[in-house]
């Protein structure tokens, strides 16, 4: 596997700030906690004032996404069938969606533990993968391109399509995010 400390059934809650200065009081939290055979990852989004809410599989696949901006129902409600195929609750197939096996929020580094604590890596190889990119301002999804190479066995480089920028981030025991120079640091 990857070599990474499996998580308690009781659950563990993360908590990132900002580094930019203009956004710096902003945090992105997530809790996670088991049940069902999968996790339920809670979370935040300071900069967007979102919340989000992530169903994983036991071998850390995503299964359904909900965004909630301003209203008590869902803004955005989408499920796989875990073979890379999306649609909105409501039935309507998300072609353009086609192949994804990662969803990517900008102002979290939560979602790029998802696939460090999934993919099978040895130390200097890589995975590229289809991810769809959520602009929670607009809802918009993009079908993005992301590299995931494990430098050692606690820094990961990530590069997107879309931002075109590469970031090596540090993970702890459990494969998550401690720090994202220039976007994120951890609170513990």
């Amino acid at each position: 596997m990857n070599g990474y400390q499996s998580l308690s059934a009781s659950g563990h809650t993360l908590a990132w700030q900002y580094v930019a200065p203009e956004i710096n009081s902003a945090t992105s939290q997530v809790k996670l906690r088991w049940e069902n055979e999968g996790w339920t990852a809670e979370g935040t989004l300071g900069v967007d004032n979102a919340q989000f809410v992530l169903r994983i599989s036991a071998g850390w696949t995503i299964q359904q996404c909900l965004v909630f901006r301003d209203l008590e129902d869902p803004d955005l409600w989408l499920g796989t069938d875990t073979h890379g195929r999306w649609g909105e609750m409501n039935g309507a197939h998300r072609t353009e969606l086609d192949g994804c096996t990662d969803i990517d929020f900008v102002n979290t580094p939560f979602t790029n533990c998802i696939p460090i604590r999934r993919l099978p890596l040895v130390v200097g190889h890589s995975a590229t993968l289809s991810v769809a990119v959520i602009d929670i301002e607009t809802l918009g999804i993009t079908k993005q391109t992301h590299q995931y190479t494990k430098v050692s066995q606690n820094i990961w480089r990530f590069t997107s399509s879309y931002s075109n920028c590469e970031v090596e981030a540090t993970v702890d025991e459990f494969g998550f995010v401690r720090d994202e120079p220039i976007n994120f640091r951890r609170l513990d």
